[in-house]
């Protein structure tokens, strides 16, 4: 025997079932004896049959409403921007402990009286806090959530 004389090829043949006794797959050919799968077509049956009774995806109880894929905006509220100056973003906000992460989204919403004036540059706000901010001689910007800083290797 030569490694370049070795016959590598597959050299077993399909079994051949359903031929007779003396073959070894006769008669029921290893399907066992009666029942769905020992018919022809038992493999094109849909996922989740079960044998006729009701299908898995309909035995199993749903859960109502959908979860969204989308982060919630961290809520601040309005009362709560007296206490700080000048130019409001993200950072300040989480500076302040107003918001727990300040690359998250931020929305300002109307509880209590604004009496700084203050430039709030956040994602959102509502009609009614934009115009307690502008009436206490402030403004609002609406901009995009900060991007984190990348790493670099040094």
């Amino acid at each position: 025997m030569k490694y370049n004389e070795l016959n590598v090829a597959k050299t077993q043949s399909r079994k051949r079932v359903g031929r007779g006794i003396s073959a070894g797959q006769g008669k029921t050919a290893g399907r066992g004896t009666k029942g769905q799968k020992a018919r022809t077509g038992h493999s094109k049956l849909p996922a989740g049959f079960m044998g006729g009774q009701r299908a898995i995806m309909q035995a199993i109880p749903k859960l109502k409403g959908f979860k969204s894929i989308h982060d919630k905006a961290q809520i601040v509220y309005t009362g709560n921007l007296n206490e700080l100056k000048g130019k409001v973003d993200n950072f300040v906000l989480a500076d302040a402990q107003l918001i727990a992460n300040p690359y998250a989204k931020v929305k300002i919403i109307s509880n209590g009286d604004v009496t700084a004036k203050i430039d709030i540059e956040t994602q959102f706000a509502s009609k009614t806090a934009i115009e307690a901010i502008k009436k206490a001689g402030g403004s609002f910007k609406k901009v995009a959530v900060p991007a984190r800083a990348k790493k670099t290797e040094e």
